[in-house]
């Protein structure tokens, strides 16, 4: 469960569940964000999430949905912490590619899971199980 004010990550596929009503994690997605929200939750993506989320949205429904979903995002900017990539945060994504419990993982989850290290995030709102055998805790 989630503690009051804790720090939170969110995934590309927690926005997207949130984005879309007809999303399969939607009711789920609505329900944890408004219990994160209700808890006092700190808010934290990162620039590759928001890039996946932006595009999956553009190209899955319409250029409208995604700029709704961005608009939304800019909504939440005094309560949402964006995390930066750097060069040497891509470097050591690459090491998780080396453990097999974390087969067909993306590069985009490998620099999130670097990036909340970095910035000392222990839980995700995510629907990935790579979140979990990556070490984190997971809300949604």
């Amino acid at each position: 469960m989630t503690r009051s004010h804790e720090l939170v990550f969110v995934d590309t596929g927690a926005w997207i569940a949130l984005a879309l009503t007809r999303d399969p994690w939607h009711e789920r997605a609505r329900a944890a964000w408004e219990d994160l929200l209700d808890k006092g939750a700190r808010l934290a993506t990162s620039v590759p999430v928001a890039i996946e989320t932006f595009t999956f949205l553009d190209r899955n429904t319409t250029r409208d949905v995604a700029l709704a979903w961005k608009t939304s995002l800019d909504r939440l900017a005094a309560r949402m912490h964006l995390l930066e990539c750097e060069s040497h945060d891509l470097e050591r994504a690459w090491a998780y590619f080396a453990k097999p419990e974390l087969h067909k993982l993306s590069l985009v989850d490998a620099t999130s899971f670097v990036l909340m290290a970095r910035a000392k995030i222990r839980l995700a709102f995510a629907f990935d199980h790579h979140f979990a055998s990556a070490g984190f805790r997971m809300v949604g």
